[in-house]
C-alpha cells in the first residue's frame, strides 16, 4: 500500500508529522496539535527523547538505537530517522540500495545509497546512524482516536459569500467571455466559405466588423473582471487578515515561546495562497473546463475522427506530465539542499573573511566553494536533462496531434466532409483546447497549496483564546495586594528538560520591593514571567491576596503590572508613542514625569523633532541603555501598582544608574515591586532580597542581613559592591 504522507505545517514540526504519518500507517489518526502537545515541542523542534515518549504514549513500543546501514536493512520497517543531524524523516521501504523516505518538508522521495549515507551518517568518519524503532502494542489500537478533522473550507468560503452579488456579475462576465470566443471559430468559417468563395467584399467587412465588435466585448468584460476581482480579492484578503491578527492578539503568551517568527509570517501568507486560489486559479479552472467541454462538443459536431484525436492526444499529454511530477519533486529535494550549501558557503566566505585572511586559509576556503559549485553543476545537467525529456515528449505529443488533425482535416475538405472555413474553424478550436489542459493540471497543484495553507490557517483558530469568554474572569483586585507564590514548580516545553523552578514557597508583600538574585540560569527571569503569566505553574499556584492568579483577567492583571524585560522591543513610531503605548492620546503631565524619572529629558532635546522623532526600524536608532530609559519611562507612565524589573539597568552607565535608581525609590513608594538583576549595586536597598540557585531559594533576608550571613549572597557581592573578606 502506499504510505500515508503529511508535509509539516511549521519549520520545526518533523517530528511531530513523523509520528503522524507512523499513526496513519498504523490505522489511528491523531491531529497534529496534539502531537505537538505530547512531544513537548519548543521553538527549536523536538528531540529524539521528546519523540519517544510521545508515540509510547499513543501506544507504540519504541527504542532509540544506532545502525549500519545493513542493520537498517534487516529491522522492521517504517522508522523514523535522525536526518541530517538537524531533521526527522521516516524510512518506510528499502529495495535493491533504494531507501524511500517520507520527508515532512519534501514529500515521498527515492533515494540512492550514496546519497541516502550522506544524508543520514551525522560524520563522514563515522558508519552508523541514529534511528527510532517502533512497534504496536495492544495499547495502541485500544485507545480512542481523534476524528479526522477535515478542511474546513466553509471558514474561507464564508467571506465570499459576503460578495455573492459580485461573485454573480463576475460569472456573468466569465460566461460572456466565454460564449464571445466560441463564435470566433464560426466567424472564421463564414469569412472563408461565404465571403472568399463567393467574393463577396461586403460580407468580409461585416465578418471584420463583428470580430472587432467581439475584440471590443471580450476585452471590455475582461477589464471588468478585473476590477470587480481587485475589489473583491482586496477586501476578502483584509478581512481574512483582519479576524487573523484578532485571533492571533487573543493567543497566550506560551503560544509565541514554541513558534518562530517565520512560522506565524507563514500563516499571515497562507490566507493569500488561498485567496488567490479560490478567486484565480479555481475560479479560471472552471471555465477553462466550460471552455474545454463546449470546444470539445464544437469538434465532434466539425468531425469525430478528429474529436477521438484531440482526446486521445489530451489523456496522452495529461499522463505524460503526471508521470515526471514525481522526478520533479525529488530534484526540488535535491535543490533546495545544493542552493543551501551554496548560499551557507557564500555567506560563510563574506563573513568569515577576516579570519580566513589572519589563519592563511584562502586556497582550502575556495577550493571548498568549487567543490559546492561542482556538485551544483551536476545537478543542474540533470535538471536541464529532465527538463529537454518532458519538454520533448510535450511537443513530440502537441505536434503530432496538430500534424495528424491538420492532415485529417484537410483530408475531410478534400473528401467533401467540411469546408476550407471549417478546417480553419477546427484549427482554432484546437489550439484553445490546449489551455484548459494546462489550467486543470495548476488546478490540482494549487489545491494541494491552498489546503495545506488552511489546515495551518484552521489550526491557529482552533487554539484555545488566552482568555476564554465561556469563563467568568476576576476584574477586580483584591484588598490585599501581597504576592504568596505556593510549591510553584515549572519547567519548560521540552523532552528531558529539567525543573527550572522546584517547589518554590515566595512572599511579595505589597508596597515593599522584593529583589530576586542568583547566578545565570538559576530561575530569576522565569519568576517573574510566571508572576507576569507567560506560562501555568507545573504544580502549585500563585495568589493575590486570597485570590488565584489565574481567575483574574489577563488584560485586567496586566493593566496592573508595568514591565521592563530584557528583550523589551521598540516599535517603529514616534518616542511620545513608545513610551505612552496604548494610549493614542498621551497625557502631558505622565507624559513628563515618566521621562524626568527615566533621566531620558537630555537625549529627547537633542532630537530635531523632540517626542515625535521616529526611532525603531522605521526612523533613527537608539543605543541599549536609551532603549532601556524608554521601557523604563513606558514602565513609569503606566502608573501600575506592580512593577517588574528584568534587568532593568544593566546597560546604563553609573552616573545614569544612579540618578534613575534615586528617581525609581520615591516614584516606587507604597507600590509592590520585583526587581531581577546581576548588577547587585541595584538590590542593595531592597526591603527582602531573594537569593535563588538551580530553581530553588537557597537564603532570603535583607541586603546587611545576607551579607552578615557570608553564604552565596555573599559570594555574589562582595566584588561587585566591594565588601571585605
Amino acid at each position: 500500500m502506499k504510505f500515508p504522507y503529511y508535509k509539516q505545517q511549521d519549520k520545526m514540526d518533523c517530528g511531530p508529522t513523523c509520528l503522524r504519518m507512523m499513526a496513519k500507517y498504523c490505522g489511528r489518526n491523531y491531529s497534529i496539535q496534539k502531537l505537538r502537545t505530547i512531544c513537548k515541542i519548543t521553538r527549536n523542534g523536538v528531540n529524539l527523547l521528546g519523540l519517544s515518549e510521545a508515540a509510547e504514549q499513543i501506544g507504540f513500543r519504541t527504542i532509540g538505537v544506532k545502525l549500519t546501514i545493513d542493520q537498517l536493512k534487516e529491522v522492521q520497517l517504517p522508522c523514523i530517522l535522525h536526518w541530517r543531524q538537524n531533521h526527522f524523516v521516516i524510512l518506510y521501504k528499502v529495495k535493491k540500495d533504494r531507501f524511500y523516505i517520507a520527508d515532512p518538508a519534501d514529500g515521498l522521495i527515492t533515494l540512492s545509497y550514496q546519497q541516502f549515507r550522506k544524508n543520514w551518517f551525522s560524520h563522514k568518519e563515522l558508519h552508523d546512524g541514529i534511528s527510532l524503532l517502533l512497534g504496536t502494542t495492544p495499547e495502541f489500537f485500544e485507545k480512542d482516536q481523534e476524528k479526522r478533522v477535515k478542511s474546513n473550507w466553509w471558514s474561507v468560503l464564508r467571506y465570499f459569500y459576503v460578495y455573492k452579488k459580485l461573485f454573480i456579475q463576475l460569472l456573468i462576465g466569465l460566461t460572456v467571455g466565454s460564449l464571445l470566443s466560441l463564435i470566433t471559430p464560426f466567424l472564421t468559417q463564414s469569412l472563408v466559405d461565404i465571403g472568399i468563395n463567393t467574393r463577396n467584399l461586403n460580407f468580409v467587412y461585416l465578418i471584420l466588423i463583428a470580430q472587432v465588435m467581439l475584440f471590443f466585448g471580450s476585452t471590455s468584460v475582461n477589464f471588468i473582471r478585473s476590477w470587480i476581482l481587485l475589489h473583491v480579492s482586496s477586501r476578502i484578503n483584509i478581512s481574512i487578515l483582519t479576524d487573523f491578527l484578532m485571533k492571533l492578539m487573543k493567543l497566550p503568551l506560551s503560544y509565541f515561546e514554541t513558534k518562530t517568527t517565520g512560522d506565524i509570517m507563514q500563516r499571515m501568507s497562507d490566507q493569500q495562497k488561498i485567496e488567490s486560489f479560490l478567486t484565480g486559479t479555481a475560479l479560471n479552472a472552471v471555465f477553462s473546463v466550460f471552455n474545454l467541454v463546449i470546444f470539445i462538443v464544437i469538434l465532434a459536431y466539425y468531425n469525430l475522427v478528429i474529436f477521438s484525436v484531440s482526446i486521445i492526444s489530451t489523456v496522452l499529454y495529461t499522463g505524460w506530465i503526471v508521470i515526471f511530477l514525481k522526478r520533479r519533486r525529488n530534484l526540488n529535494y535535491k535543490q533546495f539542499d545544493y542552493f543551501s550549501a551554496n548560499q551557507s558557503t557564500i555567506i560563510e566566505l563574506v563573513s568569515g573573511i577576516q579570519e580566513i585572511k589572519l589563519n592563511n586559509c584562502e586556497q582550502q576556503k575556495r577550493w571548498g566553494w568549487e567543490h559546492v559549485q561542482a556538485s551544483l553543476f551536476k545537478f543542474k545537467v540533470k535538471s536541464l536533462a529532465l527538463d529537454q525529456f518532458q519538454q520533448a515528449g510535450s511537443m513530440f505529443i502537441n505536434q503530432g496531434k496538430n500534424i495528424l488533425i491538420t492532415f485529417l482535416s484537410v483530408k475531410a475538405v478534400i473528401d467533401g466532409q467540411i469546408t476550407l472555413g471549417g478546417m480553419m474553424a477546427i484549427q482554432y478550436i484546437v489550439g484553445q483546447v490546449n489551455s484548459p489542459v494546462e489550467q486543470m493540471l495548476g488546478l490540482i497543484q494549487g489545491y494541494q497549496d491552498a489546503k495545506i495553507s488552511l489546515e495551518r490557517l484552521n489550526e491557529i483558530h482552533d487554539i484555545e483564546d488566552e482568555e476564554s469568554p465561556d469563563r467568568n474572569w476576576v476584574s477586580v483586585m483584591p484588598a490585599n495586594k501581597s504576592i504568596n507564590i505556593h510549591r510553584l514548580t515549572f519547567r519548560y516545553p521540552g523532552a528531558g528538560n529539567d525543573p527550572v523552578l522546584e517547589n518554590i514557597n515566595l512572599h511579595i508583600p505589597e508596597g515593599k520591593t522584593t529583589a530576586i538574585v542568583g547566578m545565570s540560569g538559576s530561575g530569576k527571569t522565569t519568576v517573574l514571567k510566571m508572576l507576569l503569566r507567560f506560562f501555568e505553574p507545573e504544580i502549585g499556584e500563585i495568589r493575590v491576596g486570597e485570590t488565584r492568579l489565574n481567575q483574574l483577567s489577563f488584560k485586567f492583571w496586566r493593566s496592573q503590572c508595568g514591565t521592563v524585560l530584557q528583550d523589551g522591543f521598540i516599535f517603529a513610531d514616534s518616542i511620545a508613542a513608545n513610551i505612552a503605548v496604548g494610549d493614542e492620546f498621551p497625557e502631558k503631565e505622565k507624559l513628563e514625569q515618566a521621562i524626568k524619572i527615566a533621566n531620558i529629558g537630555d537625549f529627547i532635546e537633542e532630537l530635531p523633532f523632540g517626542l515625535q522623532t521616529k526611532i525603531g526600524t522605521a526612523g533613527s536608532g537608539i543605543s541599549q541603555g536609551q532603549k532601556q530609559r524608554l521601557l523604563i519611562a513606558r514602565a513609569v507612565y503606566k502608573n501600575p501598582h506592580y512593577l517588574f524589573f528584568d534587568e532593568a539597568t544593566n546597560a546604563l552607565d553609573a552616573n545614569n544608574e544612579r540618578i534613575i535608581m534615586d528617581n525609581l525609590k520615591e516614584f516606587c513608594r507604597g507600590r509592590t515591586v520585583v526587581v531581577v538583576a546581576h548588577r547587585l549595586s541595584t538590590v542593595s536597598n531592597a526591603d527582602n532580597i531573594i537569593v535563588l540557585d538551580k530553581g530553588k531559594i537557597i537564603e532570603e533576608g535583607s541586603h546587611n542581613e545576607l551579607t552578615n550571613l557570608r553564604g552565596e549572597y555573599f559570594k555574589l557581592v562582595k566584588n561587585q559592591l566591594e565588601l571585605g573578606v
